[in-house]
C-alpha cells in the first residue's frame, strides 16, 4: 500500500462516500498527518464507522479527539501498517496455500468481516503456518476448526485485556480525580507500561495449558492402548464424564440482593469450582452464569470434585445450595467444546436435579462403584424434560 492515499482510495477501501470522507476530514478525525491521507486512516475511518453504528454522534467523537485524543491514541497503539497489500488470491500464491484452504481460514477467523480482502505482511506469515499444518497431515476440517478455536479463544482475551484495563486502570484514575491532560498522560503511561507484556503473558499461559493437555493425551493413548478405552470411530470421538453444575435458586438470590453482591458470590463460586475441577483433572468447559460444564476424564474424579464443591459451598455464608447431574459416554470434540446426545442427558439431570443434589446415571454409577466413602441412592426411573426415554437416575 502507498504511504499516501488519494480521497478516491480511501473511498473505495472503506465504502463510505467520498463527500462523508471530506466532512470527515474538515472536521479533524482523518487526514491529520499534515495535508496527506495515508494507510493509517484506514483505521480512522473504520473506528469512525463502527461509533456511528454503536449510535455515537460524529459530533461527540470529534470532540473526544480533540480534548482526549481518543482517536489519534488509538491509532498510535496499532501496528505500523504494511508497506502494501495483498489481495486474497495473492497471499495463498505466495505462501503456497490453496485458495478454498485460504478462503476457509480467513472466513473462519472472523477476519472477512473485520479485515475484507486486504491482507498483510503478517496475514501471509499466517497463511505459510496454515500450509505447514498442511503438510504435516491436518486435513481442511481440522484446520477449519482449528481456525474457529484460536479465534474465538484469543477475542474473547483481547476483550478481556481491553476492558480491564478501561475498567480497573482508566475509570479508577477517572474517579481518583484525575482528568484532561493529566488522566491522559497517565493513562498512557500505564498503558505503555502494560502493552509489552501482553504477548508474553499469553505465551506464559499457553505453555502452561499446553503442558497439560499433552499430558492428558498421553494418559488417553496409554488407556487406550491398554484396552481401558474403547477406540475412537470418528474423528474428536472421546469417552469422558461431563459434568453441568450450577447454584439453584441464583436467579431469584440475584433479584433480592442485588446484581454486585449477586457478583461477589458469583466470583467466589467461581474459584470453588476451578480450584476444585483442576484439582480433579478436569477441565472448565464452558462457564454461562453460575451455571458450569465441566468434563473429566474418569467418572469417579467427576464424582469426587462435585462433592468437594457441594462441601466447600455449603461452607460458605449467603450461600445458595448447589446442584449438578453427570453422566460417563461417548461426546464428541468440537470446536473446543463437546457436543452429543450424552452432553445433553447431563445437562438435563442438573436441571432436574433439587437443591443440594446431585444426580447421576448408571453409566456413573458403575465407573465410580469403588470410591470410598460414597454411596449412590437408586431413585427410580424419571423423564428428562426434552428427551425420550426414561432414566435410571441415583443421587
Amino acid at each position: 500500500m502507498p504511504d499516501e492515499m488519494t480521497l478516491e482510495q480511501l473511498s473505495r477501501y472503506t465504502g463510505e462516500p467520498e463527500e462523508r470522507l471530506r466532512e470527515w476530514r474538515s472536521r479533524g478525525v482523518i487526514g491529520t498527518d499534515g495535508d496527506r491521507l495515508t494507510p493509517r486512516d484506514l483505521d480512522r475511518v473504520r473506528l469512525v464507522q463502527l461509533g456511528l453504528r454503536h449510535g455515537i454522534s460524529l459530533e461527540t467523537m470529534v470532540e473526544a479527539n480533540r480534548s482526549q485524543r481518543l482517536i489519534d491514541r488509538y491509532v498510535e497503539m496499532l501496528p505500523e501498517p504494511s508497506e502494501r497489500t495483498y489481495s486474497l488470491a495473492e497471499a495463498a500464491e505466495t505462501a503456497g496455500l490453496d485458495l478454498d484452504v485460504a478462503r476457509a481460514m480467513w472466513k473462519n477467523a472472523g477476519l472477512a468481516s473485520q479485515q475484507g480482502e486486504e491482507l498483510r505482511d503478517e496475514d501471509i506469515e499466517a497463511f505459510r503456518a496454515f500450509k505447514t499444518y498442511s503438510d504435516a497431515g491436518f486435513p481442511l476440517e481440522a484446520l477449519a476448526e482449528g481456525t474457529r478455536v484460536f479465534a474465538d479463544s484469543l477475542s474473547r482475551v483481547a476483550e478481556m485485556e481491553s476492558k480491564l484495563f478501561h475498567f480497573y486502570v482508566h475509570e479508577r484514575l477517572k474517579a481518583q480525580g484525575l482528568s484532561g491532560d493529566e488522566l491522559i498522560r497517565v493513562t498512557d503511561a500505564a498503558g505503555e507500561m502494560s502493552r509489552p507484556l501482553l504477548e508474553p503473558t499469553l505465551l506464559w499461559f499457553h505453555r502452561k495449558a499446553w503442558e497439560k493437555a499433552i499430558r492428558e493425551d498421553l494418559v488417553m493413548h496409554m488407556a487406550e492402548e491398554a484396552g481401558l478405552l474403547q477406540a475412537s470411530e470418528l474423528p474428536g470421538q472421546l469417552q469422558r464424564a461431563v459434568v453441568f453444575i450450577d447454584l439453584a435458586s441464583f436467579t431469584p438470590m440475584t433479584e433480592a440482593m442485588g446484581d454486585v453482591q449477586a457478583a461477589h458470590v458469583l466470583d467466589r463460586f467461581s474459584t470453588i469450582v476451578r480450584e476444585s475441577t483442576n484439582a480433579w483433572d478436569g477441565r472448565l468447559v464452558k462457564q454461562i452464569g453460575d451455571a458450569f460444564m465441566l468434563v473429566f476424564p474418569d467418572a469417579p474424579s467427576a464424582v469426587a470434585c462435585c462433592l468437594e464443591i457441594k462441601s466447600r459451598v455449603a461452607r460458605e455464608p449467603q450461600f445458595p445450595a448447589l446442584r449438578a447431574g453427570i453422566h460417563w459416554g461417548s461426546l464428541l470434540y468440537r470446536d473446543g467444546d463437546y457436543v452429543g446426545s450424552n452432553v445433553n442427558i447431563a445437562s438435563r439431570l442438573a436441571n432436574d436435579a433439587e437443591r443440594h443434589q446431585i444426580l447421576v446415571t448408571p453409566e456413573v454409577r458403575r465407573e465410580a462403584r469403588d470410591l470410598p466413602d460414597v454411596e449412590f441412592v437408586r431413585l427410580g426411573k424419571r423423564n428428562l424434560k426434552g428427551l425420550t426415554s426414561s432414566f435410571e437416575l441415583f443421587e
